[in-house]
């Protein structure tokens, strides 16, 4: 019966809820969204300055969290960079003197405090000429305002940046009487026209006061409470907003390093002065309104604006548009045909074969294609190149990392299903594997589990894995096809790189940003050039004379002898991959030290697998292995044996992993030891019979559009190139997360439809015509590059780190 439940359960769920549904939801859901989100943005009298400077939450200790936008980390240098030549004055009591330190610490992360009470205090930086002062001024009186106005005077040394508040002081020394927030509110109205004109000429930022914590205040503090403090707060707002009555106000309010002190304030030692992570989160707030404009960070999008889209976007745009013209006459003319087809796997054994139902393409279907590819990439750029939708930074939990991962693979389980056929690393099983492993690095990716080096090493194996996937298919197609064609080769590097390349101009992004699409492209042009050089060594000619597999291994060595050489002569590499124009492929900011690092990490994965390939299809001609459905592949006692040591191996990995102290150290061990854990993987997987009679159509799913869900969620699950989290749905995370993943989802699967029918329309079978496309690909290909060469600007850095 509950087998029955079981069957009926995925039949009722699977009849109702289709791709093609899913992605009508996930269509009507990007409308409503982008409708939403551009009401809030342009008609909701906020932006994410504002979000920065007035509200935020805590995603752990002393880790803040700004409302819809990212805050980047200023380190010292970034700051002198900043602030170079510009003046700071704070202005204000003790608090604001905390707030004073904290911003130069961040400057001199080594500067202590020196004592200083009640007097003014200077910071100079003589190397960027930078210079940061506080005034004391604990009371907004008379005294303070004619500093202000002294600043609004003709030829005066007027600061860049002005940070002021004060309150704490006017209700200890009057007794907190209604009189005295009387009269700071009048003394607030009337430093507001000066502040307006000192914001004409720099920023301004006034500090709403923070909690105090009253239990532990002194005798003659007491009188500070948070009611009065809210009371002044609101005084403060009044004037300072009332000073612009038509128009907004320049000047600023600074009201995080007040949210972040109402949790923390318990944690003061005097129940006065706030904690050092609170005033440290207002510092970096304040580094963050003043530089990012500026500075411009992938990961600061708080206080930035959109840039305007370059010529290459633009081109994208109007060519995307122009389809739909064309697709648009298509329409009215009345011309009809059209073609869907399953996704490709370009890592597949076989070419997936048209069905007998699909027509012949017609001239409406590229146009089609191409129009669905420029609506999937405005959506790709509303995302992540527009002032549009949220940002948020990531924050690691083991919660937010396993819970997820236990989800997943309770639905993998729930969707089991009996193999096709039980061959060691089937289709159906390699499916599966490319589906949990890519779920699993999603959860990486999207937890910033990175900050986790057991879980980092472990993320490592399966990006390795993927290679060894690379290298065995491959082999495995060449060999036992034989077909070393043009076609073939351009059909693989079509599919592989089409949706890399066309963000490579959406998004503004170099080809090497995209990292694991070059690694995987590169290496199928090693395994080809490898296999297709003479001799050319195929399966039925190695049957034929046994000679032919010393052929293969001498093969092996060559390969295995050039990539120790490229890993381990950096002139030799330089000379190689610095090539004008190839090196426009391996470069990320001018410099190939990224692609070095992605290349070396995973040096050998690839020929294990190609090596892997080698060794199980000889024992399989040779009738070697029992693949039979529900047999073990070997005898018994080498099954047993073989199990055992395949598990101990997967263990002593794990406990390796966990003990890693640092990156780099784990990280020159890695192309060493990786292939340990993927043969322990492959051997439990498939030694057992039953296990290989099985397989998870959930798994197999996702595995088939892997490669478009990889590269996907750079921009549209992820955000800011992957440093953040896209947020469709603020102040629900769970929600979010739902949303973004099952628009994400759809998208890479439409994407994947999409390349596999342009597939058929740019690469054509006759040779002649193809060399002609290639050609003018060539050409189009080095006049980008030439323009890309005199371009300034410099993209961000990258993801799985």
């Amino acid at each position: 019966m509950a087998f029955l439940a079981y069957s009926l359960g995925k039949r009722e769920i699977n009849q109702y809820f289709t791709i093609r549904n899913a992605k009508l939801i996930s269509l009507a859901l990007v409308v409503v969204l982008v409708i939403c989100h551009t009401a809030l943005r342009y008609f909701g009298g906020g932006d994410s300055c504002d979000w920065l400077l007035s509200s935020g939450r805590y995603l752990g200790e002393n880790v803040w969290q700004p409302y819809g936008c990212m805050m980047h980390n200023y380190k010292n240098t970034e700051a002198k960079t900043c602030l170079s030549e510009k003046r700071v004055a704070f202005v204000g009591d003790s608090r604001i003197r905390q707030l004073f330190y904290s911003f130069i610490k961040l400057i001199e992360p080594g500067r202590r405090e020196d004592g200083k009470k009640h007097a003014d205090i200077t910071f100079e930086e003589k190397s960027a000429s930078l210079y940061v002062e506080f005034l004391w001024y604990p009371e907004a009186n008379n005294s303070m305002k004619e500093r202000l106005v002294s600043w609004t005077r003709e030829g005066s040394a007027r600061p860049d940046v002005v940070i002021l508040g004060a309150a704490t002081w006017s209700i200890k020394l009057h007794g907190g009487s209604s009189e005295t927030l009387q009269q700071y509110k009048v003394n607030v109205t009337t430093m507001a026209p000066h502040l307006e004109r000192l914001a004409q000429y720099g920023e301004v930022y006034w500090v709403l006061q923070e909690p105090v914590n009253e239990e532990v205040l002194r005798k003659d503090r007491k009188v500070i409470t948070n009611q009065l403090l809210e009371l002044y707060n609101e005084a403060a707002v009044d004037a300072l907003n009332g000073s612009k009555r038509n128009s907004r106000s320049q000047v600023k309010l600074l009201a995080a390093s007040r949210q972040a002190a109402l949790g923390t304030i318990n944690q003061s030692d005097d129940g006065l002065h706030i904690p050092e992570g609170a005033r440290n989160i207002g510092a970096m707030v304040l580094m963050n309104a003043v530089c990012n404009k500026f500075q411009r960070y992938i990961d600061g999008s708080c206080c930035q604006t959109a840039p305007p889209p370059n010529l290459l976007q633009n081109l994208a745009a109007c060519f995307f548009a122009g389809s739909a013209l064309v697709l648009l006459c298509f329409h009215v003319l009345g011309n009809n045909r059209h073609h869907w087809a399953a996704p490709p796997d370009a890592e597949s054994l076989e070419e997936k074969k048209p069905t007998s139902a699909v027509a012949p393409l017609g001239l409406k279907a590229p146009f089609q294609a191409t129009c669905r590819m420029g609506v999937i990439m405005a959506y790709f750029y509303l995302c992540d190149r527009a002032d549009l939708f949220m940002k948020e930074q990531k924050f690691y939990t083991h919660l937010t990392f396993f819970i997820p991962l236990v989800y997943i693979f309770v639905l993998g389980v729930f969707y089991s299903e009996n193999s096709k056929e039980t061959r060691l690393l089937n289709r159906e099983q390699t499916d599966e594997w490319k589906g949990w492993m890519q779920l699993v690095i999603l959860i990486y990716h999207i937890s910033g589990a990175s900050a986790c080096i057991p879980v980092y090493m472990h993320v490592r194996v399966l990006v390795a894995a993927y290679l060894f996937q690379t290298g065995y298919g491959h082999f495995s197609f060449f060999w036992l096809k034989g077909d070393f064609g043009l076609y073939r080769v351009c059909q693989v590097l079509f599919r592989l790189n089409f949706l890399v390349l066309v963000l490579c101009v959406v998004m503004d992004r170099p080809y090497q940003f995209y990292y694991f699409v070059p690694l995987v492209t590169f290496w199928f042009v090693i395994i080809y050039g490898t296999l297709a050089v003479w001799p050319q060594i195929l399966q039925k000619r190695a049957t034929a004379s046994g000679m032919w597999y010393l052929g293969v291994v001498l093969k092996f060595l060559a390969l295995l002898g050039f990539i120790c050489i490229l890993a381990h002569s950096q002139d030799f590499f330089d000379s190689v991959f610095s090539f004008w124009p190839f090196s426009k492929l391996f470069e990320m900011n001018g410099s190939i030290y990224e692609w070095g690092f992605r290349f070396k990490l995973d040096r050998f994965v690839v020929i294990h697998g190609m090596l892997f390939a080698f060794v199980y299809l000889v024992l399989q001609k040779r009738q070697v292995l029992s693949e039979g459905r529900g047999e073990a592949l070997f005898s018994t006692w080498i099954s047993n044996l073989l199990l055992f040591l395949s598990v101990v191996t997967f263990l002593t990995y794990s406990v390796w992993a966990g003990s890693c102290k640092n990156k780099t150290e784990c990280n020159e061990m890695h192309p060493y030891v990786s292939v340990l854990q993927i043969m322990a993987f492959i051997l439990i997987r498939n030694i057992p019979g039953y296990a290989r009679s099985v397989y998870s159509s959930f798994f197999a799913w996702f595995g088939k559009i892997s490669l478009e869900l990889f590269i996907c969620q750079y921009h549209i699950w992820l955000a800011a190139d992957t440093k953040g989290i896209l947020i469709l749905i603020p102040g629900i995370p769970s929600l979010n997360v739902l949303v973004s993943t099952f628009i994400f989802v759809c998208v890479a699967h439409e994407i994947s439809l999409i390349t596999n029918d342009l597939a058929q329309v740019v690469i054509p079978k006759d040779t002649v015509a193809l060399l002609k496309r290639l050609g003018a690909v060539a050409v189009l290909a080095l006049l980008t590059q030439l323009w890309a060469g005199r371009r300034q600007s410099t993209p961000g850095t990258r993801v799985l780190t």
